[in-house]
């Protein structure tokens, strides 16, 4: 892990050295939030869920987002993912205000540009593995792009699996569809919300190296919730959170060091 970690630092510093080089296809921009405020309820019964966050996911990035329970993990990504509205502050996807989009235009930059994998594979059961991954397509009323279809299904080892439906696949192999299915479209950036929660620990070991080698080898851009510092010493970098604040930034972490930070936030609490 540590090799990994250096590794991982290493890219780091080279994108760095490089800021006019072009993002591969399909992570232009990448997320990032301005000063994001999200509060439910009014009055007395107003609870403030985030309070002023910025924060960037940067493009071809894996970045992991931690906290203990309430922290506001994953309302920060539902705001990101423009899945609830932002009480104040901005949200950005790819260059893109999500606040200045009406519904319409909002629902079709999620489609297309936004990927979601859940730790309830969230599979449709009458379908086949190939007809759940392009599903985002289907409704969209688009085809699949052949070549990026197969090099997903490649990547992901679901060649032998395509005509299966979900009922006939184990976790992990279900796992796997949901994540192709949030790559078809090429989106600018894939939301992962605990994927590995519903997993045993080789096969979460195995969904995280795939969505590394998303990273990796295909471009993606990638931030994942999860409780778990073994999972987040996979990303290049773990945004922590606290009392829906942003308290650290980890670059190039390790499970060990995840660990130690996380005890530390109980100073914020």
């Amino acid at each position: 892990m540590g090799n990994a970690a250096e590794a991982r630092r290493t890219n780091s510093e080279a994108n760095e050295a490089a800021p006019g080089a072009v993002p591969p296809r399909g992570t232009a921009g990448g997320a990032r939030t301005l000063g994001l405020g999200k509060v439910y309820g009014s009055g007395d019964m107003a609870v403030r869920a985030l309070d002023d966050v910025t924060v960037e996911f940067p493009a071809g990035r894996f970045t992991a987002i931690m906290g203990p329970s309430g922290a506001g993990k994953s309302t920060l990504m539902h705001c990101v993912a423009g899945l609830e509205a932002a009480s104040s502050g901005k949200v950005y996807v790819g260059g893109q205000e999500l606040g200045a989009l009406s519904d319409r235009r909002l629902t079709r930059l999620r489609r297309e540009r936004i990927g979601f994998v859940f730790q309830a594979f969230n599979l449709i059961p009458t379908l086949t593995a190939r007809d759940n991954i392009v599903l985002p397509l289907t409704l969209a009323g688009r085809s699949p792009d052949t070549e990026w279809l197969d090099t997903v299904v490649r990547v992901l080892k679901l060649g032998d699996r395509l005509t299966h439906r979900p009922s006939q696949l184990s976790g992990g192999q279900q796992q796997r569809v949901a994540l192709a299915r949030a790559l078809v479209t090429r989106p600018q950036i894939v939301f992962a919300d605990e994927p590995t929660g519903n997993l045993d620990s080789r096969t979460g070991a195995e969904v995280l190296a795939l969505l590394r080698n998303a990273v990796d080898d295909l471009g993606q851009t990638v931030a994942m919730v999860t409780h778990d510092p073994v999972a987040a010493g996979h990303a290049d970098a773990v945004v922590f959170l606290a009392d829906g604040r942003v308290v650290d930034v980890m670059n190039a972490p390790t499970p060990d060091r995840v660990l130690d930070r996380m005890r530390g936030l109980g100073d914020h609490s």
